[in-house]
């Protein structure tokens, strides 16, 4: 994948702008929309991102691959394993997968992944790959805090560039989004090892209910297999699943 790096400095969202050359006809597949802050950086369910000037890393990839569209879960778990990897690779050896795209440590969050289509056309497919990564804070608003303990690579006694986490996560992230067609089946299996839940009791939430039973299997096509109570199984669809959580 070529890769084309769109520095914006200060801007509204990264994604937005990614949408905007989308909607403009502008935009390439291997696009990079970065910015060094941002004012309307957002995450799942509409979350704001605290996004500060020259402390983390806001970037949105675009993907533009040929026809037929790509599962959706696919991509938002290549786009969580490449944040994922390059946690890792920097010395975050305690990083993990909270489902399906929150990088945590221990219990606090790092990094948010979330991927994006509008007006989805099966013809011509296109994805947005949002992330942003805590790099250099050292505090954050009290506001954040209350509802979700958070971290970033300084807090967790790592001190790295803002412009090294990028490095690595654009090789991640390329070598991640390959295995979309290449080898699907070992993003499923990564996945599944980062985020701990393999033969796990866990509570899934579908919508607006929950699902509650041992955690035995996941593929994008078949979606997340539950063993029930009774040698019950059950097959949840992974485009509906919202939370999958231990209990």
């Amino acid at each position: 994948m070529n890769l084309r790096r769109i520095d914006h400095g200060a801007t509204d969202s990264t994604s937005e702008r990614a949408f905007a050359a989308l909607a403009a006809g502008t935009a390439r597949h291997g696009d990079v929309h970065v910015a060094s802050a941002q004012s309307a950086g957002h995450g799942r369910f509409g979350r704001p991102w605290h996004s500060p000037g020259g402390e983390g890393l806001y970037m949105s990839l675009v993907l533009l691959p040929p026809p037929p569209p790509w599962h959706p879960g696919a991509v938002t778990v290549a786009g969580a394993l490449a944040a994922h990897d390059t946690a890792v690779e920097l010395g975050l050896a305690r990083a993990w997968l909270d489902w399906p795209n929150d990088l945590m440590v221990d219990d606090a969050k790092l990094a948010g992944v979330l991927v994006e289509t509008r007006g989805l056309d099966p013809k011509a497919p296109h994805y947005v790959v949002g992330i942003g990564m805590n790099v250099r804070q050292r505090s954050f608003p009290a506001a954040l805090t209350t509802e979700r303990r958070v971290t970033s690579f300084a807090l967790q006694g790592r001190d790295v560039l803002v412009a090294d986490v990028e490095l690595r996560l654009l090789e991640f992230l390329a070598r991640r989004v390959e295995q979309i067609d290449s080898t699907p089946a070992e993003l499923e299996v990564d996945f599944v090892h980062a985020t701990g839940l393999a033969n796990q009791d866990v509570r899934v939430v579908v919508g607006d209910h929950a699902e509650h039973g041992r955690f035995a299997g996941f593929s994008f096509g078949a979606g997340l297999l539950l063993h029930l109570a009774g040698g019950r199984e059950k097959r949840l669809p992974v485009e509906y699943i919202r939370a999958v959580e231990r209990v």
